[in-house]
């Protein structure tokens, strides 16, 4: 169980001293804002929740601008009392089909293959559950403005596509909840079934000679835990099941990454967990039939002066209103949650990689000292960085090589994606003879053949080459250019009605023909920040030898891999040959996937689609304008502004279906795939990644390694739960008690870390978290 001191570290201090995050701020167009519509009769300002809010955020914040937290249902209370603006929400449900038909499963999310439907995820209709939005709007479903917010925003993570999403004002830009006790789920000795502790608990194990024998949680809230962490695991973006338990979860890799990551998991408001409203209180029971009741909170994320109702809170910040008071009074502070500070958990890098998203170490040790790793948390997506990462892992890899390492594990947990190109680039640098293959289709509509026809007309008049035209490098760097990319086969597309291919019906939907990067196109650099290793200007790489054997590679997840990192695990698995292990998974013995975020290829936020048909109208052929004007470009191109005036962040879909080499007609992201090993987290891997690493060594090249069910693997044993984790003072007994008490105390430190997405990582490959 929880000691009261270790009680009072999780509880009160990381209450106290959460780390401030600057609001998210929606992206807006320069256009007029709309009327907010009837405002109903205010409440009593001294006993309405929100004014209550106010008052707690002011006492909390005592004048000084950190982000305080206020109780859970305080928060909640003050959104459900914002009374629902009929005539915007039923404006946007209206807008918002056309931009939702750019989702490249839009059908296939309604009719899944059978074996996706059984394992993974059930079908979900997105189009028709808008529909039914507006219709219980109609019957008078909704009284208040988060009920709808809600529902919309669970309809389209419904999908389980990370890069689909829109989250409405209502819950994403005032509040975020959390709990303040991470857990974890771990096996005593990695062969028995895991079960979950409080990650304190695990800390005093490892690194104090604790008086008591940590005891797993059985119930939460008076529910059985399985049932629990699954059921909240649902409310996640990524789509495997075993993957979104594991994000309930304290991750090392996750927080390594800081406010770009899922914090310390979504059972404390980390990742999508921090818009889900947590109840007042969370109870654990735990084996030993004791109780821990904690209280749950609310991050205020914007500024709650002159609050005193939910009318006041609509008239400033909902129904693409705006108020003077987001400039002149933020929420502001000094962040704790830089990537670079947050590497509890690490050993120092051999070559430190830009802003702690890319890494190189090497193990040691009795039958370690020839391994390697390659910690890539993250495919970077930011201009400062690209650089950067991409030499990273040229001089790790030409170092390791040098310093006699004969063995690779890339370790891509927490790997949200990034440029996508930076995954073909650490591809080519792994395996410098072979030609990704990256293979890609679109949905086929009307507005993409007709942005495609402009487009590539367009494109035409102008040389293919490196151009300050504004306009010019948007046009010949798209898409709908048909000279940006190449068929199958690499021969070039001829036209774009080659490109557009007829379109092509496969299985539930129309779909263009498949196409590739043209990695030595004119404008490579330009997409992805960097040349790409083998080609252009690098093409004498491609007569490297490859640094490591195949065979003496493996791709190390928690299932998070997604966008990027699933483009770059499935070519280094299937064409370079590496064997996959994945980490954790639910409380059972079954084989479970690697990879279970976002397979599509590409991303597209609404701007860019917005952008796009502006272009495509300006630009249409003479000959053609009815079409253009009869299609729903217009509606794209100029759509009402409560589209991205009620949105947080940036909202998005997926553009482009991954597809696989031998190609049946199924998007990867439809296709169940299980690893090559798998293994429990023990409590000495959740404390200390080296000690995942060499688990992973053991696993696959070592004689003491044992997959989940795999050779030398104890069934009998396995079956056994893990009802009690006992310390071996191994740790306690290798240093001090100050020196243990540091390293708790540096555990404690990254409780206080959130997720922050109010400045979108720009990328076109990335699941935000």
């Amino acid at each position: 169980m929880l000691s009261s001191a270790m009680l009072a570290l999780v509880g009160l201090v990381t209450l106290a001293t959460a780390t401030p995050v600057a609001p998210a701020v929606p992206r807006a167009l320069p256009q007029a804002l709309p009327g907010t519509g009837p405002i109903y009769p205010r409440q009593s300002n001294a006993t309405a929740p929100c004014a209550q809010a106010s008052a707690a955020y002011y006492q909390n914040n005592a004048g000084v601008v950190f982000v305080p937290n206020i109780d859970a249902k305080l928060a909640y209370d003050c959104l459900k009392s914002v009374p629902l603006n009929v005539s915007s929400a039923k404006t946007l449900l209206k807008a918002l089909p056309p931009f939702l038909e750019w989702q490249s499963t839009i059908k296939g999310l309604k009719n899944p293959p059978p074996e996706y439907a059984a394992k993974v995820q059930p079908p979900i209709d997105i189009l028709g559950g808008i529909e039914q939005i507006a219709a219980d709007i109609d019957a008078g479903k909704y009284t208040g403005e988060y009920d709808f917010g809600f529902d919309l925003y669970n309809l389209i993570t419904s999908s389980h596509d990370g890069h689909f999403n829109y989250i409405p004002d209502s819950v994403g830009i005032i509040f975020a909840f959390g709990r303040p006790v991470p857990l974890v789920s771990v096996s005593e000795d990695g062969q028995k079934l895991p079960s979950v502790f409080a990650f304190n608990d695990v800390l005093g194990l490892q690194f104090k000679n604790i008086s008591y024998t940590p005891s797993p949680v059985t119930q939460i809230d008076g529910m059985d835990i399985e049932e629990f962490v699954e059921n909240w695991a649902q409310y996640g973006s990524l789509q495997d099941r075993d993957a979104l338990y594991n994000n309930v979860f304290y991750s090392l890799a996750q927080v390594s990454i800081g406010s770009l990551g899922s914090g310390t998991g979504s059972f404390t408001g980390g990742g999508r967990g921090r818009f889900i409203y947590p109840g007042p209180t969370t109870t654990l029971t735990f084996a030993n039939g004791t109780n821990y009741t904690m209280s749950n909170y609310a991050r205020v994320l914007t500024p709650l002066k002159n609050v005193e109702t939910g009318e006041d809170l609509a008239k400033k910040f909902f129904y693409g209103s705006s108020d003077s008071a987001l400039v002149q009074d933020k929420v502001v502070g000094t962040s704790s949650q830089s990537p670079t500070t947050a590497t509890v958990g690490y050993p120092k890098p051999i070559v430190p990689g830009p802003g702690n998203l890319i890494n190189g170490f090497y193990l040691s040790g009795s039958g370690y000292n020839d391994v390697a790793v390659l910690q890539v948390p993250n495919f970077v997506a930011s201009g400062a960085y690209e650089v950067g990462f991409q030499n990273t892992t040229k001089q790790f890899l030409a170092k390791a090589v040098a310093d006699g390492k004969k063995k690779l594990i890339i370790d891509v947990q927490a790997n949200g994606g990034g440029t996508i190109l930076q995954g073909y680039d650490m591809f080519k640098q792994l395996f410098p003879s072979l030609d990704p293959y990256g293979a890609y289709r679109i949905r086929a509509t009307d507005e993409i053949d007709l942005i495609g026809q402009a487009f590539s007309e367009y494109g035409s008049k102008v040389p293919r080459a490196l151009s300050n035209n504004g306009t010019v490098q948007t046009v010949q760097m798209s898409v709908f250019d048909y000279e940006t990319d190449m068929q199958v086969d690499e021969k070039p597309f001829t036209s774009w009605d080659d490109k557009f291919g007829g379109p092509i019906w496969v299985v539930v939907d129309w779909f263009t023909k498949t196409a590739r990067w043209n990695l030595s196109d004119v404008y490579i650099e330009n997409q992805g920040g960097i040349d790409i290793t083998g080609y252009g200007p690098l093409a004498n790489a491609s007569s490297n030898a490859p640094p490591f054997a195949p065979e003496n590679i493996v791709l190390l997840t928690d299932g998070y891999c997604a966008s990027t990192c699933t483009i770059f695990s499935e070519l280094i698995t299937k064409q370079g040959g590496v064997k996959t292990i994945a980490l954790g998974g639910r409380r059972n013995e079954n084989p479970i996937q690697a990879i279970g975020g976002v397979k599509g290829v590409n991303n597209y936020a609404f701007s860019f689609i917005n952008l796009f048909a502006r272009l495509a109208l300006q630009y249409a052929p003479t000959r053609n304008l009815a079409a253009y004007n009869a299609s729903k470009l217009p509606d794209l191109a100029y759509p009402p502004n409560v589209v991205f005036n009620r949105a947080t962040g940036s909202p998005g879909v997926n553009f482009r279906d991954g597809l696989p080499m031998n190609d049946s007609g199924v998007a990867l992201q439809f296709i169940y795939e299980e690893a090559d090993c798998r293994l429990y987290w023990t409590p000495e891997m959740v404390t200390d990644a080296s000690a995942t690493w060499k688990a992973a060594a053991d696993a696959q090249w070592g004689n003491s390694g044992k997959c989940i069910g795999g050779k030398a693997y104890d069934r009998r044993r396995a079956s056994q739960a893990t009802t009690s984790l006992k310390s071996s003072g191994l740790r306690a007994k290798t240093m001090s008690s100050s020196e243990a008490d540091k390293h708790i105390a540096a555990f404690h430190d990254t409780f206080s870390l959130e997720t922050d997405c109010s400045n979108d990582f720009k990328s076109d490959g990335f699941m935000n978290p």
